[in-house]
Protein backbone atom coordinates (compact mmCIF):
# COMPACT_ATOMS: atom_id res chain seq x y z
CA UNK A 1 0.00 0.00 0.00
CA UNK A 2 1.09 3.56 -0.74
CA UNK A 3 0.80 6.17 2.03
CA UNK A 4 -1.52 8.89 0.70
CA UNK A 5 -1.54 12.57 1.67
CA UNK A 6 -4.77 13.88 0.18
CA UNK A 7 -4.61 17.42 -1.24
CA UNK A 8 -6.47 20.17 0.58
CA UNK A 9 -8.31 22.90 -1.29
CA UNK A 10 -6.33 26.10 -1.76
CA UNK A 11 -9.17 28.08 -0.22
CA UNK A 12 -9.04 31.81 -0.93
CA UNK A 13 -5.78 31.66 -2.90
CA UNK A 14 -5.74 34.43 -5.49
CA UNK A 15 -4.42 33.69 -8.96
CA UNK A 16 -1.03 35.38 -9.51
CA UNK A 17 -0.87 37.59 -12.61
CA UNK A 18 2.50 38.04 -14.34
CA UNK A 19 3.81 40.21 -17.17
CA UNK A 20 7.00 39.86 -19.20
CA UNK A 21 10.26 41.66 -18.46
CA UNK A 22 11.72 43.32 -21.56
CA UNK A 23 14.33 46.10 -21.48
CA UNK A 24 13.71 46.84 -17.83
CA UNK A 25 9.93 47.18 -18.21
CA UNK A 26 7.13 44.80 -17.24
CA UNK A 27 5.00 44.57 -20.37
CA UNK A 28 2.12 42.70 -21.97
CA UNK A 29 2.61 40.43 -24.95
CA UNK A 30 2.26 41.86 -28.45
CA UNK A 31 -0.95 39.91 -29.06
CA UNK A 32 -2.41 40.25 -25.57
CA UNK A 33 -2.92 36.49 -25.16
CA UNK A 34 -2.44 34.75 -21.82
CA UNK A 35 -1.40 31.34 -20.53
CA UNK A 36 -3.04 29.87 -17.43
CA UNK A 37 -1.31 27.33 -15.21
CA UNK A 38 -3.43 24.74 -13.45
CA UNK A 39 -1.76 23.34 -10.32
CA UNK A 40 -1.08 19.63 -10.94
CA UNK A 41 -1.67 18.76 -7.30
CA UNK A 42 -4.86 20.77 -6.81
CA UNK A 43 -6.55 21.07 -10.20
CA UNK A 44 -7.19 24.82 -10.05
CA UNK A 45 -5.67 27.79 -11.87
CA UNK A 46 -2.87 29.36 -9.84
CA UNK A 47 -0.97 31.56 -12.33
CA UNK A 48 -1.65 33.60 -15.42
CA UNK A 49 1.09 34.85 -17.76
CA UNK A 50 1.32 37.05 -20.81
CA UNK A 51 1.98 34.74 -23.78
CA UNK A 52 5.00 35.73 -25.85
CA UNK A 53 5.14 35.41 -29.61
CA UNK A 54 7.98 35.80 -32.11
CA UNK A 55 7.48 39.56 -31.90
CA UNK A 56 8.07 39.56 -28.15
CA UNK A 57 11.08 37.28 -28.48
CA UNK A 58 12.61 39.64 -31.03
CA UNK A 59 11.92 42.64 -28.76
CA UNK A 60 13.70 40.87 -25.91
CA UNK A 61 16.65 39.89 -28.11
CA UNK A 62 16.97 43.48 -29.35
CA UNK A 63 17.00 44.76 -25.75
CA UNK A 64 19.69 42.26 -24.77
CA UNK A 65 21.73 43.17 -27.87
CA UNK A 66 21.64 46.89 -27.03
CA UNK A 67 22.50 46.20 -23.40
CA UNK A 68 25.53 44.19 -24.48
CA UNK A 69 26.76 46.45 -27.28
CA UNK A 70 26.10 49.79 -25.60
CA UNK A 71 25.32 49.20 -21.93
CA UNK A 72 27.33 49.16 -18.74
CA UNK A 73 27.09 45.51 -17.67
CA UNK A 74 29.85 44.00 -19.87
CA UNK A 75 32.07 46.98 -19.03
CA UNK A 76 31.74 46.80 -15.26
CA UNK A 77 34.60 45.45 -13.22
CA UNK A 78 34.27 41.85 -12.12
CA UNK A 79 33.99 43.00 -8.52
CA UNK A 80 31.02 45.22 -9.40
CA UNK A 81 29.19 42.37 -11.13
CA UNK A 82 30.07 40.07 -8.23
CA UNK A 83 28.47 42.43 -5.73
CA UNK A 84 25.24 42.51 -7.75
CA UNK A 85 25.13 38.69 -7.82
CA UNK A 86 25.73 38.55 -4.07
CA UNK A 87 22.86 40.97 -3.48
CA UNK A 88 20.66 38.79 -5.69
CA UNK A 89 21.61 35.70 -3.65
CA UNK A 90 20.66 37.48 -0.43
CA UNK A 91 17.25 38.47 -1.82
CA UNK A 92 16.68 34.94 -3.13
CA UNK A 93 17.36 33.61 0.37
CA UNK A 94 15.03 36.20 1.89
CA UNK A 95 12.22 35.31 -0.53
CA UNK A 96 12.89 31.56 -0.54
CA UNK A 97 9.55 30.58 1.02
CA UNK A 98 7.61 32.54 -1.59
CA UNK A 99 9.65 31.08 -4.45
CA UNK A 100 9.38 27.54 -3.09
CA UNK A 101 5.61 27.89 -2.78
CA UNK A 102 5.34 28.98 -6.42
CA UNK A 103 7.48 26.06 -7.60
CA UNK A 104 5.48 23.61 -5.49
CA UNK A 105 2.04 24.62 -6.71
CA UNK A 106 3.08 24.96 -10.36
CA UNK A 107 5.26 21.86 -10.71
CA UNK A 108 3.63 19.62 -8.10
CA UNK A 109 6.89 19.02 -6.22
CA UNK A 110 6.77 18.66 -2.41
CA UNK A 111 7.14 21.97 -0.60
CA UNK A 112 10.05 20.81 1.57
CA UNK A 113 11.91 19.65 -1.52
CA UNK A 114 11.28 23.03 -3.15
CA UNK A 115 12.70 24.80 -0.10
CA UNK A 116 15.82 22.65 -0.32
CA UNK A 117 16.21 23.57 -3.99
CA UNK A 118 15.96 27.26 -3.14
CA UNK A 119 18.74 26.93 -0.58
CA UNK A 120 20.87 25.24 -3.22
CA UNK A 121 20.04 27.94 -5.76
CA UNK A 122 21.13 30.74 -3.42
CA UNK A 123 24.45 28.93 -2.93
CA UNK A 124 24.94 28.69 -6.71
CA UNK A 125 24.42 32.46 -7.10
CA UNK A 126 27.06 33.06 -4.42
CA UNK A 127 29.43 30.64 -6.12
CA UNK A 128 28.95 32.39 -9.47
CA UNK A 129 29.68 35.71 -7.76
CA UNK A 130 33.01 34.31 -6.58
CA UNK A 131 33.87 32.96 -10.03
CA UNK A 132 33.19 36.36 -11.60
CA UNK A 133 36.34 37.67 -9.92
CA UNK A 134 38.36 34.59 -10.80
CA UNK A 135 37.82 34.87 -14.57
CA UNK A 136 41.16 35.54 -16.27
CA UNK A 137 43.14 35.12 -19.47
CA UNK A 138 46.71 34.09 -20.19
CA UNK A 139 50.03 35.72 -21.10
CA UNK A 140 53.00 34.30 -23.01
CA UNK A 141 56.37 35.95 -22.41
CA UNK A 142 58.16 33.00 -24.00
CA UNK A 143 57.82 33.85 -27.68
CA UNK A 144 61.11 35.71 -28.11
CA UNK A 145 62.29 39.24 -27.48
CA UNK A 146 60.10 40.70 -30.21
CA UNK A 147 56.75 39.17 -29.27
CA UNK A 148 54.38 39.21 -26.33
CA UNK A 149 51.19 37.15 -26.47
CA UNK A 150 48.10 37.85 -24.39
CA UNK A 151 44.91 35.78 -24.46
CA UNK A 152 41.83 37.69 -23.35
CA UNK A 153 38.63 36.07 -22.17
CA UNK A 154 35.56 38.09 -23.11
CA UNK A 155 31.81 37.65 -22.59
CA UNK A 156 30.34 35.79 -25.55
CA UNK A 157 27.47 38.27 -25.94
CA UNK A 158 23.70 37.68 -25.93
CA UNK A 159 22.69 34.32 -24.42
CA UNK A 160 19.29 32.65 -24.78
CA UNK A 161 18.51 30.58 -21.68
CA UNK A 162 15.68 28.06 -22.03
CA UNK A 163 14.70 26.08 -18.94
CA UNK A 164 12.32 23.14 -18.25
CA UNK A 165 9.38 22.69 -15.92
CA UNK A 166 10.76 20.16 -13.47
CA UNK A 167 13.21 22.35 -11.49
CA UNK A 168 12.06 25.86 -12.34
CA UNK A 169 14.25 27.96 -10.08
CA UNK A 170 17.17 25.59 -9.59
CA UNK A 171 17.95 25.10 -13.27
CA UNK A 172 17.77 28.78 -14.21
CA UNK A 173 20.21 29.27 -11.32
CA UNK A 174 22.60 26.77 -12.91
CA UNK A 175 22.82 29.00 -15.98
CA UNK A 176 21.91 32.65 -15.50
CA UNK A 177 24.32 33.73 -12.73
CA UNK A 178 27.31 32.33 -14.64
CA UNK A 179 26.28 34.13 -17.83
CA UNK A 180 25.90 37.35 -15.84
CA UNK A 181 29.21 36.81 -14.06
CA UNK A 182 30.93 36.66 -17.47
CA UNK A 183 29.33 39.96 -18.51
CA UNK A 184 26.74 38.54 -20.91
CA UNK A 185 23.22 39.81 -21.46
CA UNK A 186 20.35 37.36 -21.65
CA UNK A 187 16.86 36.41 -22.73
CA UNK A 188 15.34 33.79 -20.42
CA UNK A 189 12.39 31.61 -21.40
CA UNK A 190 11.17 29.30 -18.64
CA UNK A 191 8.69 26.54 -19.37
CA UNK A 192 5.19 27.91 -19.79
CA UNK A 193 4.10 25.34 -17.18
CA UNK A 194 6.28 26.70 -14.36
CA UNK A 195 7.22 30.31 -15.08
CA UNK A 196 6.22 32.09 -11.88
CA UNK A 197 9.43 31.78 -9.85
CA UNK A 198 11.58 32.84 -12.82
CA UNK A 199 9.46 35.95 -13.28
CA UNK A 200 9.86 36.76 -9.59
CA UNK A 201 13.59 36.32 -10.16
CA UNK A 202 13.30 39.22 -12.60
CA UNK A 203 12.03 41.39 -9.73
CA UNK A 204 14.90 40.19 -7.56
CA UNK A 205 17.52 41.07 -10.16
CA UNK A 206 16.05 44.53 -10.62
CA UNK A 207 16.27 45.08 -6.88
CA UNK A 208 19.84 43.76 -6.84
CA UNK A 209 20.92 46.35 -9.40
CA UNK A 210 21.02 44.48 -12.72
CA UNK A 211 20.66 47.17 -15.42
CA UNK A 212 17.72 47.30 -17.83
CA UNK A 213 17.99 44.93 -20.78
CA UNK A 214 20.60 42.67 -19.21
CA UNK A 215 18.02 40.07 -18.16
CA UNK A 216 14.84 39.81 -20.21
CA UNK A 217 12.20 37.18 -19.34
CA UNK A 218 9.45 36.01 -21.66
CA UNK A 219 6.91 33.20 -21.31
CA UNK A 220 5.54 31.20 -24.21
CA UNK A 221 5.56 27.93 -26.08
CA UNK A 222 8.64 26.55 -27.72
CA UNK A 223 7.29 26.99 -31.23
CA UNK A 224 6.24 30.61 -30.75
CA UNK A 225 8.69 32.06 -28.22
CA UNK A 226 11.48 29.50 -27.97
CA UNK A 227 12.35 28.95 -31.63
CA UNK A 228 13.40 32.58 -32.30
CA UNK A 229 15.71 32.43 -29.29
CA UNK A 230 17.61 29.54 -30.86
CA UNK A 231 17.89 30.83 -34.44
CA UNK A 232 18.05 34.64 -34.29
CA UNK A 233 21.36 36.04 -35.65
CA UNK A 234 21.69 38.51 -32.75
CA UNK A 235 21.87 35.64 -30.24
CA UNK A 236 25.45 34.44 -29.68
CA UNK A 237 24.79 31.37 -27.52
CA UNK A 238 21.94 29.11 -26.46
CA UNK A 239 21.87 27.31 -23.11
CA UNK A 240 19.05 24.76 -23.08
CA UNK A 241 17.87 22.15 -20.59
CA UNK A 242 15.08 19.79 -21.59
CA UNK A 243 14.33 16.66 -23.57
CA UNK A 244 16.80 15.14 -26.00
CA UNK A 245 14.32 15.56 -28.85
CA UNK A 246 13.96 19.30 -28.32
CA UNK A 247 17.72 19.50 -27.78
CA UNK A 248 18.24 18.15 -31.30
CA UNK A 249 15.83 20.77 -32.67
CA UNK A 250 17.70 23.47 -30.74
CA UNK A 251 20.98 22.40 -32.35
CA UNK A 252 19.39 22.43 -35.78
CA UNK A 253 18.05 25.95 -35.30
CA UNK A 254 21.31 27.22 -33.83
CA UNK A 255 23.27 25.76 -36.74
CA UNK A 256 21.69 28.34 -39.05
CA UNK A 257 24.02 30.97 -37.57
CA UNK A 258 26.64 28.62 -36.06
CA UNK A 259 26.05 29.87 -32.53
CA UNK A 260 27.45 28.14 -29.48
CA UNK A 261 25.09 25.63 -27.86
CA UNK A 262 25.11 24.14 -24.37
CA UNK A 263 22.65 21.29 -23.83
CA UNK A 264 21.67 19.42 -20.66
CA UNK A 265 19.30 16.71 -21.82
CA UNK A 266 17.84 13.38 -20.78
CA UNK A 267 19.14 10.47 -18.78
CA UNK A 268 18.42 6.82 -18.05
CA UNK A 269 20.72 6.47 -15.10
CA UNK A 270 21.81 3.09 -13.71
CA UNK A 271 22.77 2.08 -10.21
CA UNK A 272 24.98 -1.01 -10.31
CA UNK A 273 24.89 -3.02 -7.08
CA UNK A 274 27.28 -5.80 -6.05
CA UNK A 275 26.61 -8.38 -3.30
CA UNK A 276 29.20 -6.87 -0.93
CA UNK A 277 27.50 -3.44 -0.91
CA UNK A 278 25.99 -1.88 2.20
CA UNK A 279 22.49 -2.85 1.18
CA UNK A 280 20.68 -0.84 3.85
CA UNK A 281 22.25 2.36 2.59
CA UNK A 282 21.71 1.40 -1.03
CA UNK A 283 18.01 0.58 -0.58
CA UNK A 284 17.38 4.03 0.87
CA UNK A 285 19.29 5.60 -2.04
CA UNK A 286 17.40 3.50 -4.55
CA UNK A 287 14.04 4.69 -3.28
CA UNK A 288 15.25 8.28 -3.17
CA UNK A 289 16.83 8.10 -6.62
CA UNK A 290 13.73 6.66 -8.23
CA UNK A 291 11.04 8.82 -6.63
CA UNK A 292 12.72 12.17 -5.97
CA UNK A 293 10.69 14.86 -7.76
CA UNK A 294 8.21 12.09 -8.67
CA UNK A 295 10.88 10.69 -10.98
CA UNK A 296 10.51 13.78 -13.19
CA UNK A 297 14.24 14.27 -13.10
CA UNK A 298 16.87 13.74 -15.81
CA UNK A 299 19.18 12.45 -13.07
CA UNK A 300 16.72 9.92 -11.62
CA UNK A 301 18.15 6.52 -10.75
CA UNK A 302 15.55 4.81 -12.92
CA UNK A 303 17.57 1.67 -13.73
CA UNK A 304 18.75 -0.74 -11.06
CA UNK A 305 21.32 -3.23 -12.30
CA UNK A 306 21.47 -5.77 -9.46
CA UNK A 307 23.76 -8.74 -9.11
CA UNK A 308 21.66 -11.85 -9.65
CA UNK A 309 22.57 -13.29 -6.24
CA UNK A 310 20.85 -10.43 -4.40
CA UNK A 311 18.23 -9.27 -6.91
CA UNK A 312 15.15 -10.90 -5.40
CA UNK A 313 15.97 -9.94 -1.82
CA UNK A 314 16.88 -6.35 -2.68
CA UNK A 315 13.83 -5.86 -4.89
CA UNK A 316 11.56 -7.06 -2.08
CA UNK A 317 13.19 -4.66 0.38
CA UNK A 318 12.89 -1.73 -2.02
CA UNK A 319 9.22 -2.58 -2.50
CA UNK A 320 8.73 -2.68 1.27
CA UNK A 321 10.33 0.75 1.70
CA UNK A 322 8.44 2.14 -1.31
CA UNK A 323 5.18 1.29 0.46
CA UNK A 324 6.12 3.81 3.16
CA UNK A 325 6.69 6.70 0.76
CA UNK A 326 4.13 9.46 1.29
CA UNK A 327 2.45 10.54 -1.95
CA UNK A 328 0.07 13.46 -2.35
CA UNK A 329 -0.46 17.11 -1.51
CA UNK A 330 2.61 19.09 -2.63
CA UNK A 331 1.97 21.69 0.09
CA UNK A 332 1.95 19.18 2.95
CA UNK A 333 5.37 19.06 4.69
CA UNK A 334 5.01 15.29 5.10
CA UNK A 335 4.75 14.64 1.35
CA UNK A 336 7.72 12.96 -0.35
CA UNK A 337 6.28 12.43 -3.84
CA UNK A 338 4.02 15.12 -5.26
CA UNK A 339 1.89 15.43 -8.36
CA UNK A 340 2.65 14.60 -12.00
CA UNK A 341 3.09 17.70 -14.13
CA UNK A 342 0.12 17.20 -16.52
CA UNK A 343 -2.61 14.62 -17.15
CA UNK A 344 -1.00 13.87 -20.52
CA UNK A 345 2.33 13.09 -18.90
CA UNK A 346 0.64 10.81 -16.35
CA UNK A 347 -0.91 8.92 -19.26
CA UNK A 348 2.52 8.56 -20.87
CA UNK A 349 4.04 7.15 -17.67
CA UNK A 350 1.18 4.67 -17.27
CA UNK A 351 1.69 3.66 -20.91
CA UNK A 352 5.31 2.69 -20.26
CA UNK A 353 4.27 0.55 -17.29
CA UNK A 354 1.52 -1.15 -19.30
CA UNK A 355 3.86 -1.85 -22.23
CA UNK A 356 6.54 -3.29 -19.93
CA UNK A 357 3.98 -5.60 -18.32
CA UNK A 358 2.88 -6.78 -21.75
CA UNK A 359 6.52 -7.45 -22.67
CA UNK A 360 7.04 -9.70 -19.64
CA UNK A 361 8.10 -7.39 -16.80
CA UNK A 362 6.54 -7.89 -13.38
CA UNK A 363 4.96 -5.07 -11.38
CA UNK A 364 6.61 -5.58 -7.98
CA UNK A 365 5.02 -2.48 -6.48
CA UNK A 366 2.54 0.22 -7.51
CA UNK A 367 1.92 0.38 -11.21
CA UNK A 368 -1.13 2.64 -11.42
CA UNK A 369 -2.33 6.20 -11.16
CA UNK A 370 -3.79 7.34 -7.83
CA UNK A 371 -7.13 9.10 -7.43
CA UNK A 372 -6.76 11.58 -4.56
CA UNK A 373 -9.81 13.67 -5.40
CA UNK A 374 -7.92 16.44 -7.21
CA UNK A 375 -4.81 16.74 -9.32
CA UNK A 376 -2.91 13.80 -10.88
CA UNK A 377 -0.65 11.36 -9.05
CA UNK A 378 1.24 8.15 -9.80
CA UNK A 379 2.02 5.39 -7.33
CA UNK A 380 5.74 4.68 -6.79
CA UNK A 381 6.29 1.76 -9.13
CA UNK A 382 8.84 -1.05 -9.37
CA UNK A 383 9.15 -3.24 -12.45
CA UNK A 384 11.22 -6.42 -12.03
CA UNK A 385 12.31 -8.98 -14.63
CA UNK A 386 13.04 -6.10 -17.00
CA UNK A 387 15.17 -6.94 -20.03
CA UNK A 388 17.74 -4.48 -21.44
CA UNK A 389 15.94 -4.31 -24.79
CA UNK A 390 12.60 -3.17 -23.31
CA UNK A 391 11.55 0.43 -23.89
CA UNK A 392 11.18 1.01 -20.15
CA UNK A 393 14.86 0.10 -19.74
CA UNK A 394 16.09 2.29 -22.59
CA UNK A 395 13.85 5.35 -22.76
CA UNK A 396 13.31 8.18 -20.29
CA UNK A 397 9.96 7.53 -18.58
CA UNK A 398 10.26 10.68 -16.45
CA UNK A 399 8.05 9.36 -13.69
CA UNK A 400 8.29 7.39 -10.42
CA UNK A 401 9.05 4.11 -12.18
CA UNK A 402 12.02 1.93 -11.28
CA UNK A 403 13.22 -0.79 -13.68
CA UNK A 404 15.16 -3.71 -12.18
CA UNK A 405 17.68 -5.59 -14.35
CA UNK A 406 20.23 -8.19 -13.30
CA UNK A 407 23.85 -9.13 -14.09
CA UNK A 408 26.37 -11.82 -13.16
CA UNK A 409 29.78 -10.33 -14.04
CA UNK A 410 31.29 -6.87 -13.89
CA UNK A 411 31.69 -6.89 -17.66
CA UNK A 412 28.00 -7.64 -18.11
CA UNK A 413 27.01 -4.84 -15.73
CA UNK A 414 29.16 -2.34 -17.63
CA UNK A 415 27.76 -3.54 -20.95
CA UNK A 416 24.16 -3.06 -19.76
CA UNK A 417 24.94 0.36 -18.30
CA UNK A 418 26.51 1.55 -21.56
CA UNK A 419 23.98 -0.08 -23.90
CA UNK A 420 21.66 2.94 -24.21
CA UNK A 421 21.89 6.33 -25.92
CA UNK A 422 22.15 8.35 -22.69
CA UNK A 423 25.11 8.99 -20.42
CA UNK A 424 24.17 11.54 -17.79
CA UNK A 425 24.98 9.80 -14.51
CA UNK A 426 25.38 6.42 -12.82
CA UNK A 427 25.94 4.90 -9.40
CA UNK A 428 27.98 1.94 -8.18
CA UNK A 429 27.65 0.21 -4.82
CA UNK A 430 30.39 -2.04 -3.46
CA UNK A 431 32.71 -2.16 -0.44
CA UNK A 432 35.54 -3.03 -2.84
CA UNK A 433 37.00 0.25 -4.02
CA UNK A 434 38.70 -1.43 -6.97
CA UNK A 435 35.25 -2.46 -8.18
CA UNK A 436 33.93 1.06 -7.71
CA UNK A 437 36.79 2.63 -9.62
CA UNK A 438 36.53 0.09 -12.43
CA UNK A 439 32.86 0.97 -12.89
CA UNK A 440 33.58 4.67 -12.45
CA UNK A 441 36.20 4.68 -15.19
CA UNK A 442 34.38 2.48 -17.70
CA UNK A 443 30.73 3.57 -17.50
CA UNK A 444 30.27 6.41 -19.96
CA UNK A 445 28.44 9.09 -17.99
CA UNK A 446 29.14 12.62 -16.84
CA UNK A 447 28.80 11.86 -13.12
CA UNK A 448 29.48 8.57 -11.35
CA UNK A 449 28.42 8.25 -7.71
CA UNK A 450 30.35 5.75 -5.60
CA UNK A 451 28.33 4.37 -2.67
CA UNK A 452 25.95 7.33 -2.80
CA UNK A 453 23.47 8.76 -5.29
CA UNK A 454 22.37 12.20 -6.47
CA UNK A 455 24.69 14.16 -4.22
CA UNK A 456 25.93 17.43 -5.65
CA UNK A 457 27.66 20.73 -5.01
CA UNK A 458 28.12 24.01 -6.85
CA UNK A 459 31.81 23.17 -7.28
CA UNK A 460 31.19 19.93 -9.20
CA UNK A 461 30.54 20.02 -12.98
CA UNK A 462 27.28 18.52 -14.23
CA UNK A 463 26.47 17.26 -17.72
CA UNK A 464 26.38 14.16 -19.85
CA UNK A 465 27.85 11.99 -22.58
CA UNK A 466 26.21 11.16 -25.89
CA UNK A 467 22.52 12.10 -26.12
CA UNK A 468 22.52 13.46 -22.56
CA UNK A 469 23.92 16.72 -23.85
CA UNK A 470 26.85 18.94 -24.71
CA UNK A 471 29.01 20.86 -22.27
CA UNK A 472 28.93 21.14 -18.49
CA UNK A 473 27.21 23.35 -15.96
CA UNK A 474 28.48 24.34 -12.51
CA UNK A 475 32.08 23.84 -11.42
CA UNK A 476 35.02 26.22 -11.52
CA UNK A 477 34.90 26.62 -15.31
CA UNK A 478 31.18 27.44 -15.50
CA UNK A 479 31.69 31.15 -16.19
CA UNK A 480 34.21 30.34 -18.94
CA UNK A 481 31.44 28.55 -20.87
CA UNK A 482 29.88 31.97 -21.50
CA UNK A 483 33.06 33.52 -22.91
CA UNK A 484 35.18 33.66 -26.05
CA UNK A 485 38.97 33.84 -26.13
CA UNK A 486 40.80 36.52 -28.11
CA UNK A 487 44.52 36.49 -28.85
CA UNK A 488 46.54 39.70 -28.82
CA UNK A 489 49.85 39.10 -30.59
CA UNK A 490 52.03 42.14 -29.86
CA UNK A 491 55.29 43.09 -31.51
CA UNK A 492 57.98 44.75 -29.39
CA UNK A 493 60.66 46.99 -30.90
CA UNK A 494 61.49 47.43 -34.58
CA UNK A 495 59.75 45.00 -36.92
CA UNK A 496 61.87 43.14 -39.46
CA UNK A 497 60.75 43.41 -43.08
CA UNK A 498 59.96 39.81 -43.96
CA UNK A 499 57.72 39.85 -47.05
CA UNK A 500 59.06 42.21 -49.69
CA UNK A 501 62.78 42.92 -50.06
CA UNK A 502 63.85 46.58 -49.75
Amino acid sequence: MTVLVRPKALGDYKVREFRMLIDGKWVDGAEGRTIERVAPGHGVTVSRYQAATKIDAERAIAAARRAFDEGSWPRMTASERSLVLLRAADIIAARADELAFLDAIESGKPINQAKGELAGAADIWRYAAALARDLSGESYNTLGDGTLGVVLREAIGVVSIITPWNFPFLIVSQKLPFALAAGCTTVVKPSELTSASTLVLGEILEAAGVPAGVVNIIVGTGSEAGAPLTSHPDVDMVSFTGSTGVGRLTMTNAAQTLKKVSLELGGKNPQIVFPDANLDEFIDAAVFGAYFNAGECCNAGSRLILHRDIADEVTAQIASLSAKVKVGDPLDPETQVGAIITPQHLEKIAGYVSAASSDGATVAHGGAALDLGMGQFMAPTILSAVKPEMAVAREEVFGPVLSVLTFETTEEAIRIANSIDYGLSAGVWSRDFDTCLTIGRRVRAGTIWLNTFMDGASELPFGGYRQSGLGRELGRHAVEDYTETKTLNMHIGQRTNWWMPR
